[in-house]
């Protein structure tokens, strides 16, 4: 199963000079628990954008750089190729950034998404997810709080 998890905002948005424009406490501890032990793949900006490589995963780093290597990861030059990967695995994730989501969107079997009700200045975005294509399966509201500047819910969507 291909999984798209990502964070966006009402309005698409994602991101903005590589940074996050939003900080979820619990959104962060959602994404640890759903991909902690699998594979992930992301974007190279997208892993720079870390401080270090996530703890409990294994990450296929995309990149056009023909040099590029970073310890304990793999890298490799195309989607096709990060899929691949990880061919033999029950369960990957596509955890962005937003090029890599348009490209994946396509041949994802599920998304999960916290939906940040707000709407932000951004430079990255996410695709528009298609309802004819997919099935809104579960949504959980979370009221903004002190840890929580905004509202956001949890979504799945299943490919129908």
């Amino acid at each position: 199963m291909i999984t798209i998890i990502a964070a966006v905002a009402d309005n698409n948005a994602l991101g903005k000079n590589n940074e996050l424009l939003w900080h979820l406490p619990n959104d962060f501890k959602r994404f640890k628990a759903i991909t902690t032990g699998h594979y992930i793949i992301m974007g190279r900006k997208t892993f720079e954008s870390f401080p270090k490589p996530l703890p409990n995963r294994i990450h296929i780093i995309i990149t056009r750089q023909k040099n590029y290597n970073y310890e304990g990861c793999i890298v490799v030059d195309s989607l096709q190729n990060a899929l691949a990967t990880c061919s033999k695995e029950k369960e990957v994730f596509i955890i962005g950034g937003g090029e890599i989501y348009k490209q994946s969107m396509d041949i994802a079997d599920k998304l999960d998404v916290t939906k940040v009700h707000h709407t932000f200045e951004a430079d990255t975005f996410f695709p528009e997810i298609d309802l004819d294509k997919w099935n809104l399966t579960a949504s959980e509201f979370h009221p903004k709080d002190e840890k929580h500047l905004y509202d956001f819910s949890f979504q799945t969507y299943i490919r129908k």
